[in-house]
């Protein structure tokens, strides 16, 4: 322990999650020379290089992955002991808090914080950004989003997270539907026709098909949406049939019919994910603990 510099461990900290040394160094207020001297110690006290370079900055070694956890759960007790959140108001506090989102997370997750917000925090205002898996690690850095709820992508392990709940799905059709009932097995499912939805546009197939190919069928689908809020309209003026989140449905059970799908195991998981940036905020603590409670209250 002697030869342990706690700022040593800061700086790890600032290096696995910017994997680039200008922007740890930006944000530890230290030159890049002083912070190149640091990771060099730091491979010294570790006996491994830590990061290493890659096309576009660095990516951490397989022993950095495993310290990621561990690091960030000692600092955090630590900046606990040392912080006092005494200071934030709910009630009082203007804040504007970015939230990247698809439009089903935003009507199952974001119009209820809305509607809990106006009692708890009625100078808080949420403004809701789309999704784009593809830019949200340079978002959340850049600051242009606080927060993102979606499915986590493995390769951004250098964000923070937190689980929120695990999705299935359920099949719905018009109310009366004189066949939806078949979809309670893979072969009568593949025999309705069927709307999905593709949010990339235009695709007409999701990896439930390839649950079905493996079963030896195929289904039949007329038509691709970009979005499930849209599906219910269509199903409930057709005799099209269609898979969507149960959670969509959950106040809208009486519009559609609806079957639970017991040979499809296809789930999904919701997760609050942010940038280390906003991991102290106070006022983004809170609206990330109020989030997980409103969800984890369903």
């Amino acid at each position: 322990m002697k030869r342990i510099d706690l700022n040593l461990l800061v700086s790890l900290e600032a290096l696995l999650v910017e994997r680039n040394v200008t922007r740890a160094a930006a944000r530890l207020y230290m030159s890049q020379p002083a912070l190149s001297a640091q990771l060099n110690r730091l491979r010294d006290l570790f006996k491994d290089p830590l990061l290493v370079p890659a096309h576009r900055g660095m990516v951490p070694t397989a022993k950095a992955l495993e310290l990621i956890g561990p690091l960030r759960a000692s600092l955090d007790q630590l900046r606990g002991t040392l912080q006092s959140h005494d200071s934030f108001s709910p009630a009082t506090a203007e804040l504007i808090i970015s939230i990247a989102c698809t439009d089903y997370v935003e009507a199952v997750v974001v119009a209820p914080l809305i509607v809990a917000l106006r009692e708890k925090a009625p100078h808080i205002r949420l403004a809701v950004h789309r999704f784009a898996p593809t830019r949200l690690a340079q978002q959340l850095a850049d600051g242009d989003v606080d927060l993102a709820i979606a499915t986590p992508d493995a390769g951004q392990a250098h964000l923070r997270t937190r689980h929120l709940f695990e999705e299935s799905y359920i099949l719905i059709g018009r109310s009366g539907h004189p066949r939806i009932e078949e979809g309670a097995t893979a072969a009568g499912f593949a025999r309705l026709e069927q709307v999905i939805v593709s949010p990339s546009g235009g695709g007409f197939s999701t990896p439930v098909d390839a649950t079905l190919k493996a079963l030896g069928y195929s289904r039949a689908v007329v038509a691709s949406a970009a979005s499930f809020l849209v599906v219910p309209s269509i199903v409930g003026s057709s005799d099209l049939v269609a898979l969507v989140p149960r959670r969509l449905m959950r106040n809208r059970l009486g519009e559609v019919t609806w079957i639970d799908i017991p040979w499809l195991s296809e789930r999904f998981q919701v997760e609050l994910i942010w940038h280390e940036r906003t991991h102290g905020h106070q006022g983004q603590q809170w609206i990330r603990k109020q989030i997980h409670d409103l969800v984890v209250a369903y």
